[in-house]
C-alpha cells in the first residue's frame, strides 16, 4: 500500500477516535416489555430515551406516616393504568418526607399492569411533545416523573410548563401522565411584595396579577398532595421500620430500646433533619455497625 495512503488512513482513524467521545450516543431501541424505566436525555436539538435498570424493592408498606397521600396517589395511578380518567399530580412539601419514594413505590406496585416510569429534568420539559410522539402509540402506561420541580424568581420557564400542561399533554394520548415533586406548593418563590397589590372588588379580595400567575401553574395539576415535616414520634416509627427491615435482611437479632431511640434522635439533631431520609440513613448506619461487630465477635469465638 502506498505510504501516503497508509498515513492518511492512520490520521483518519486518529481523528475518528478523538471525535467519537464528542458525538451523541446512538439511541438504542427500548423493549418496554423488559424495561420498566428510562431517562430522557437531551442531545442537540432533540433527545433520546436511555433505559434504566431499577430495583422494585421499595413497597408501599415501607412508607410510614403518609397513608393518606399514598392512598390518593395510588388510586389516581390505578385509574390511569386501567385506562380511566386520571390527573397530573403535584407532590409538594418538606424534603425527605417520601415524595419521590412514593412515586418509585408506584412502579413496584403497578409495573405488572403495564406502568412504566420516565424521568425527565425540569429543563427538558419543553421536550414533552417529542415524548408524546414517541410513546403515544405504545400499549404501556407512562408516568413522566419530574423530581424537585421548581423555578426561581424571574425565570420564564414556568410559563413554558403551563403551556405544555395545557397543550401537549392535554391533547396527548391517555397513556401519559405527569407526576412532579417540589418543595414549593406553587413551584415558584412567593415574595412579600407579591401581596402588595391585592385589590378589593365588590367586597371581595382579589390577588395581584403576579400571585395569580404563580398559582395558575400549580393549578394545572389536578391532584395536590402535601407532605409535612416529621414529628419525633413519626421519625422514630420510620427508624424502627427500617432497622427491622435491614436487620431481617442481615439476619440480625435486635430489640428496640430507649437508648436506641435516643441515639436515633441525636443522629437527626446533628443533621438538622428529622425526616424519612434521615431515618433510613441512621438505620443503615446502626444495622451496619451491629453486623460488623457481630462478625468480629464470631471471628474471636472461633
Amino acid at each position: 500500500m502506498d505510504t501516503s495512503l497508509l498515513d492518511f488512513i492512520q490520521r483518519l482513524e486518529t481523528l475518528i477516535t478523538r471525535l467519537e467521545p464528542l458525538l451523541p450516543p446512538l439511541e438504542q431501541p427500548i423493549d418496554w416489555q423488559q424495561t420498566l424505566a428510562a431517562r430522557w436525555r437531551r442531545s442537540g436539538a432533540g433527545g433520546y430515551l436511555q433505559a434504566l435498570g431499577v430495583r422494585l424493592d421499595l413497597r408501599f408498606d415501607d412508607l410510614i406516616g403518609v397513608e393518606r397521600q399514598r392512598q390518593q396517589l395510588s388510586a389516581n395511578t390505578r385509574q390511569f393504568v386501567a385506562g380511566l380518567p386520571a390527573n397530573h399530580a403535584l407532590l409538594w412539601g418538606a424534603r425527605g418526607t417520601g415524595k419521590s419514594s412514593l412515586v418509585r413505590a408506584l412502579l413496584a406496585e403497578y409495573a405488572k399492569d403495564g406502568l412504566r416510569l420516565i424521568e425527565i429534568e425540569r429543563d427538558h420539559l419543553a421536550d414533552l411533545p417529542q415524548l408524546v410522539e414517541r410513546l403515544g402509540s405504545l400499549p404501556q402506561r407512562f408516568l413522566l416523573f419530574c423530581d424537585d420541580l421548581s423555578f426561581e424568581a424571574g425565570e420564564g420557564d414556568y410559563r413554558i410548563l403551563k403551556t405544555v400542561l395545557d397543550g401537549s399533554l392535554a391533547q396527548a394520548p391517555d397513556n401519559l401522565l405527569l407526576y412532579a415533586t417540589s418543595n414549593r406548593r406553587h413551584l415558584v418563590p412567593e415574595r412579600e411584595s407579591d401581596n402588595e397589590h391585592w385589590q378589593m372588588q365588590d367586597g371581595e379580595l382579589h390577588p395581584s396579577e403576579a400571585v395569580e400567575d404563580k398559582i395558575a401553574l400549580s393549578d394545572r395539576f389536578g391532584l395536590w398532595l402535601s407532605f409535612y415535616p416529621f414529628t419525633q414520634e413519626h421519625y422514630l416509627n420510620v427508624v424502627r421500620h427500617w432497622i427491622g427491615s435491614l436487620a431481617h435482611s442481615g439476619q440480625l437479632h435486635w430489640q428496640w430500646t430507649d437508648e436506641l431511640a435516643i441515639e436515633a434522635v441525636r443522629f437527626a439533631s446533628a443533621r438538622g433533619n428529622r425526616n424519612g431520609r434521615c431515618a433510613y440513613q441512621f438505620a443503615r448506619q446502626w444495622v451496619g455497625l451491629q453486623l460488623v461487630d457481630n462478625g468480629k465477635q464470631e471471628v474471636a469465638d472461633r
